[in-house]
């Protein structure tokens, strides 16, 4: 089994602040995997775009790495999982763009989705944070 731990913000506002991700990958209870980036700041930038960025990011590691496993996502943006999950309509310019990319870079694959709280996310959340400190530090 895979499971993957995704996040993203938008600081110091959002939005138009600087957007950033972090995600963590294991296969049982060994890490495989984890990354973390800036996407950008300023206009376009969203809570929202960094979480699925997050989401998108780890779905192509899985696919670049011929990954079969089972595959469960968590993450603590009720948005990003109930829209994955089709649960809640989508309706903004951002989810009509990585909805269905990310929905075609998980064709064929057994996954689920699964909100978790903040506090269950905290390795995601914590890269997140370290892209943002290295982003201001430059």
């Amino acid at each position: 089994m895979i499971t993957v731990f995704f996040d993203g913000l938008c600081e110091p506002k959002n939005p138009g602040g600087v957007a950033t991700y972090g995600y963590v990958i294991y296969r049982g209870i060994k890490k495989i995997k984890a990354g973390c980036r800036v996407i950008g700041s300023g206009v376009g930038m969203t809570n929202n775009v960094a979480e699925y960025s997050g989401l998108k990011r780890a779905a192509e590691w899985i696919n670049q790495n011929g990954i079969e496993d089972d595959i469960l996502f968590k993450g603590d943006s009720q948005l990003v999982i109930n829209q994955m999950n089709g649960i809640w309509q989508i309706k903004s310019g951002t989810s009509r763009r990585f909805v269905p990319e990310i929905r075609g870079l998980l064709k064929g694959k057994r996954v689920k989705f699964v909100w978790v709280p903040r506090e269950q996310n905290a390795e995601a959340d914590m890269l997140s944070n370290v892209a943002y400190r290295r982003f201001v530090k430059r």
